[in-house]
């Protein structure tokens, strides 16, 4: 929609309430909301004062006053609210309307600019398979007299002796790909989302049960543009997450929230298109790709430990990244094996679905930041020529849990830790400052919240600790 249709459409469909929203730099969203009546084109043009002052990673309190920009193409209804309420998504701005910095909706909206500048494509599509899970009950603390977590689901493989109403068909450990009602507790309370995601312009390609145990899911939408995809990854995150309230459920994106199982990824599929040509395909080639793909897969690979510090920035995001959960920590490339970071999907794949899949993100990056940095990467193996095969990155079309203690030598593997991704960051950041997309300024802020999030981590108790440490 445009400016008129979304007024017309808050008078048309008598809305109530419009609900502005922005995202921190972490990734969290934000939002304020205005009575349908005071909406108007002056609204658009002006856009919204806030507190920049109050979010994570924005202003200091001198300089707080931020101005928050509608998208109009953004526009929908949203089904959470009693009152009939409007969500637009806004860009940010300075006071002086002049582009702000830090605001990770304009970092993604200039990584488009970017590419289109080099004259590479016109376009770059995502397409992200963000991986969830669906708790009854999630408990923790952390405090000077101990800490704990303590979640449970009615489907887990640890509740199969659980007194009282017992049905059994629990989900064994690792077993939850695709099984059938009644083991699958969650099937209509994934209909209901995809429902309500179609309703708010999504298309919903399916959806299933993933590995784990204790209500692991997944729901794929269809690729888009960098920054509409993620869009719609922010609202399909809100949308789980209030499906599963209704339903008395909490929903979870974090990659390991359960010790000894699956974690949950995001497997971020990537193609170029100039105008309606695929620019990823080649007849004959490895796996049918061009030598633009090559070259972009080679920017992934080469630039991926500083990469990781944007597409898996939690301290939990390494602990899904361990070999033997199907967690892309080798840095090599393949088709169809999903034991490499950069796999190349064959099968039902047409010219135009020709692409490649960056298996190691998760659902804690916040995706402007986390696509726009890929893009990124991508371009600039496109720029340098970088090559993955003479580079030592594959491809490597086996299995790389059974390769020998010599062979997996020979493989380059993911950072070990957030801090490692940080290092990587802090040296190799330049790919990132092409075309002012990102600021030296944001990625010392960023490393710095980051670190901080590190050392709140390591100095704090942790129970694992006394098992291991007490009787010493």
């Amino acid at each position: 929609m445009d400016m008129k249709t979304v007024l017309s459409t808050i008078d048309s469909e008598k809305v109530e309430y419009v609900d502005f929203r922005i995202v921190d730099l972490l990734g969290r969203q934000h939002h304020v909301t205005v009575p349908a009546y005071a909406v108007d084109e002056g609204t658009f043009r002006n856009g919204v004062a806030f507190d920049g002052s109050s979010l994570i990673g924005y202003k200091s309190i001198e300089e707080s006053d931020m101005v928050a920009m509608p998208d109009p193409a953004t526009a929908f209804i949203d089904p959470f609210v009693e009152a009939k309420t409007m969500n637009i998504v806004c860009n940010i701005v300075n006071p002086d309307y002049t582009s702000y910095d830090r605001d990770p909706r304009g970092i993604a909206l200039k990584a488009e600019a970017y590419l289109q500048q080099l004259g590479v494509a016109t376009a770059a599509y995502f397409g992200p398979e963000s991986e969830f899970f669906l708790f009854d009950s999630v408990r923790y603390d952390s405090g000077p007299s101990g800490s704990f977590f303590h979640i449970d689901s009615e489907e887990a493989f640890w509740n199969t002796g659980k007194e009282g109403q017992n049905l059994g068909y629990k989900v064994r450990n690792k077993g939850g790909y695709f099984p059938v009602q009644p083991t699958d507790t969650q099937a209509d309370i994934r209909n209901e989302m995809c429902t309500l995601m179609t309703q708010a312009g999504m298309y919903v390609e399916r959806h299933h049960h993933e590995v784990a145990t204790a209500g692991q899911g997944e729901i794929n939408f269809r690729f888009d543009t960098l920054t509409r995809t993620a869009d719609n990854l922010l609202l399909f995150k809100y949308i789980v997450r209030n499906v599963a309230a209704k339903h008395g459920k909490t929903a979870t994106f974090m990659p390991k929230p359960i010790v000894g199982d699956n974690g949950s990824g995001m497997h971020v599929h990537q193609s170029l298109f100039d105008g309606d040509t695929p620019l990823f395909y080649e007849q004959g080639g490895y796996a049918n790709l061009s030598q633009t793909a090559l070259y972009y897969i080679g920017g992934i690979l080469h630039h991926a430990p500083a990469l990781i510090a944007l597409t898996n920035p939690s301290t939990n995001s390494f602990k899904r990244l361990v070999p033997g959960y199907e967690a892309p920590v080798n840095l090599v490339f393949s088709k169809g094996n999903r034991s490499a970071a950069v796999r190349i999907p064959v099968a039902a794949v047409t010219p135009k679905a020709s692409r490649i899949e960056f298996r190691t993100p998760d659902s804690t990056a916040n995706p402007y930041l986390a696509f726009a940095a890929m893009l990124m990467a991508g371009l600039d193996g496109i720029k340098r020529k970088l090559d993955p095969r003479e580079m030592g990155f594959g491809p490597m079309d086996k299995n790389i849990y059974d390769l020998s203690d010599a062979e997996k030598h020979e493989i380059k593997s993911a950072p070990g830790s957030l801090e490692e991704a940080l290092l990587a960051l802090e040296t190799d950041h330049e790919f990132l400052l092409e075309g002012d997309v990102f600021t030296k300024e944001l990625i010392e802020s960023w490393i710095s919240l980051k670190r901080g999030e590190i050392q709140q981590v390591e100095r704090t108790v942790n129970p694992k600790e006394y098992e291991l440490y007490y009787d010493l």
